[in-house]
């Protein structure tokens, strides 16, 4: 099935999106440009749910990795959702 294929793919742009976007907190310049507000419009709904629950250690957010393992025990349910219904 099509669908089989195209969700492992949809999750792991999704990865790659957090994690750039995590890279990119480093520079500050990246941030402000047309790529940087791209990622933050992406990314900041889903990273913003963890840092409510997820405070900050000192200067280190810890947030991104939480939501990152997240993603992938979402990706698993999917997973088992669909073998159900195939």
């Amino acid at each position: 099935m099509i669908l089989l294929t195209i969700i492992p793919q949809v999750f792991l742009i999704y990865r790659f999106i957090l994690i750039g976007y995590v890279l990119m907190s480093w520079i500050p310049a990246a941030q402000e440009s047309a790529v940087g507000r791209f990622l933050a419009t992406l990314a900041e709904p889903y990273l913003g749910f963890f840092r409510k629950f997820i405070p900050p250690l000192g200067m280190i957010d810890i947030s991104p990795i939480v939501a990152i393992i997240a993603l992938s025990f979402i990706e698993k349910g999917v997973w088992v959702v669909i073998s159900y219904l195939i």
